[in-house]
This record gives C-alpha cells, structure tokens and sequence, in this order.
C-alpha cells in the first residue's frame, strides 16, 4: 500500500535511495536510471493526453499505459527474490500483448513507409515522438541493469536480478508510441527523412532511393 504523507524526507540528500524492497542503493544505480526514464516519458504521455487534437480512442489507450508504467517502473525497482514475503508487482506477458494488440489495432491502416520519420508534423506527434524516444532510453538503461544484476535473484553478478518483461514492456511501447505519432500526423502527413537531402545524387541506387522517398522522378 502507498501512503504519502509528506513529500520531503532528507533521505536522499547523500545520494542514496531504497528500492521497492527497501533495500538501499545509491541514485546513479542502473535501476534507479532506468526507472527515472519511465517517470519522464510517463510525465510528456500526460501532456499527450491534455492535447485537443488527440483522439479520444488514442487517449484512452494512453491513460492505461500511464498507469501500466507506474507498473512496470515498480517493477524495475523491485529487485527479483526467489522467495518473496509477498507477491510483487511485475509486467506479465498479457501487458505485452495487449501493447501488440494496439500496435496491430493501430498501425495496419497506415500506408507503407518509404524512409524513416522526422519528428514534427504536429505538436501532439512531436510529443508522442519525445515520448517513444524517452522509452527507448529507458530501456536501454533497463538493460544495463541487466547487465548489473543478470536476471535471476541470485543471478552471480549481484544480487537481485531484472524482470526481462519490465525490459521487453518498454520495447513494445516505444513501438506503439512511433504507431500512435504516425496516426496523430497522419493530418499533416509523415515528415521523411531524405538521406543527404542536400547533395547531388548521381549514383543509379542512391537516385532511385531518392525519388522513391521524395515521389520527385525529375
């Protein structure tokens, strides 16, 4: 049960922190990185959901994994234990497959890509690009706790490993974060990215890539 009384403790004010587990470690441990990172892109999803442009369907879908990160950030915090005094808070496999579902849900009526996305089109999908790019930092940290800790409780490297569905959780969102941005510009149209958009292109393969992106045959 959280109980938030007061904010403030002190207790952090020498570099330290306690994990869901209360055990203590300091505030540049790799978990409480990759947890940090799930915060922020939970905090620019709030923003997301504020925007008047955003589609009610997409909204809902975004509330639920604001909350579903809270869950998976909890779970980073809580190192793994082979027999814990009570069961943990932990991503399951049905997170990530209802993440799968949307993505599915979401991203099958878009047209094909022919590059990759700059991020703009509008304000909302530049915010659910910021967001996906966040994620993505989270996981990466997320995997460097891994790296850390291994992923068993007593795993060897130390004590208390990573929950790999936490990991693979964040690798999932970030997909349906791009998917979701692409369905919000889809008003203004996907920003391509044109390789040496500036330059000369002579190079039989090169010009063709070109033109397949810019739709210019000129």
């Amino acid at each position: 049960m959280v109980n938030l009384t007061r904010i403030y403790t002190r207790t952090g004010d020498a570099g330290r922190t306690r994990l869901s587990d209360l055990s203590e470690t300091t505030k540049t441990d790799p978990r409480v990185e990759a947890y940090g990172h799930v915060d922020e892109a939970n905090s620019i999803l709030g923003i997301v959901t504020t925007r008047d442009d955003l589609p009610e369907e997409i909204r809902a879908v975004l509330r639920h994994v604001q909350n579903e990160l809270f869950d998976c950030g909890a779970d980073l915090s809580n190192p793994l234990n082979e027999n814990p005094p009570y069961e943990p808070l932990r991503i399951i496999p049905s997170n990530i497959e209802r993440l799968e579902g949307w993505c599915d849900e979401f991203g099958d009526p878009l047209p094909a890509l022919r590059s990759f996305i700059l991020p703009g089109g509008s304000q909302t999908a530049s915010f659910l690009h910021l967001a996906r790019s966040v994620v993505r930092r989270a996981e990466r940290a997320a995997w460097a706790a891994v790296e850390a800790y291994g992923t068993e409780p007593a795993s060897g490297v130390r004590p208390g490993g990573v929950n790999l569905l936490a990991v693979g959780y964040l690798n999932r969102l970030s997909d349906l974060l791009f998917i979701l941005a692409r369905v919000v510009g889809q008003t203004a149209g996907d920003v391509l990215w044109v390789p040496g958009k500036d330059r000369n292109v002579t190079e039989p393969r090169a010009k063709k890539q070109r033109e397949r992106i810019t739709g210019d045959a000129g």
